[in-house]
């Protein structure tokens, strides 16, 4: 390994522990709950580990995998690695997986006669730009394969699903950009609770389309 490319990683490395950190703290997750990935240069990545808090990360101790998504080092891995290879595995450009289980975002998972195929309406542009549409992944065990395989069955067109009675598996070319799209998500989530009884103004179907063609988005 060169110099430049163990740099990289420790650089990858304190930024999970900053944004784990961030995310804790801000009550975005709790107790072990929880789970951030980015990808390296060589096709591995780095996750947090099993029964890991994301508000007391040890860079050091993060599992370390393999382009083929084999553990090759660090802490234990954690039965929802898979999500995050089921995401890098359809997904070229995510460089990055955030996978919380957050309140608002868990609550509408919950939610009976919403549109499973996109759930959230575009209150905001910021949501749309962010998210694009978000579809519901049915009720599966936590870390069994096919949760995995249904994830990647959605992967390929959204960046972003939503587990149900779970909670939201997003990618993004950067680990910011898996951040700032998760966050995006908890906050129209929790506005769409907020908002349950009320008449309200989406954007329009039109408005949303021109912003999801405009950020690439399906």
């Amino acid at each position: 390994m060169t110099d430049s490319i163990r740099h990289a990683e420790n650089l990858a490395r304190d930024e999970i522990a900053k944004v784990g950190k961030s995310l804790f703290d801000r009550g975005l997750t709790f107790g072990s709950t929880g789970n951030i990935s980015v990808k390296l240069a060589d096709g591995g990545w780095l996750m947090t580990p099993t029964n890991a808090s994301l508000g007391n990360l040890d860079p050091a101790q993060l599992s370390r995998f393999d382009a083929e998504g084999q553990h090759i080092g660090g802490g234990q891995p954690t039965k929802e690695a898979v999500l995050h290879l089921a995401m890098y595995g359809e997904r070229a450009d995510a460089g990055a997986v955030v996978h919380l289980h957050s309140t608002h975002s868990v609550a509408v998972s919950v939610i009976e006669g919403l549109d499973p195929a996109d759930l959230l309406p575009p209150l905001t542009a910021y949501y749309v730009m962010r998210v694009g549409r978000l579809p519901l992944v049915p009720y599966l065990p936590p870390g069994d394969p096919s949760l995995a395989r249904a994830v990647g069955k959605l992967a390929g067109a959204h960046h972003a699903v939503l587990l149900a009675n779970h909670g939201p598996v997003v990618a993004g070319t950067t680990l910011a950009n898996a951040q700032y799209a998760t966050e995006e998500l908890e906050e129209t989530a929790k506005l769409f609770l907020m908002l349950r009884g009320m008449p309200i103004k989406p954007l329009t179907p039109e408005q949303a389309d021109e912003l999801r063609q405009r950020y690439n988005l399906k």
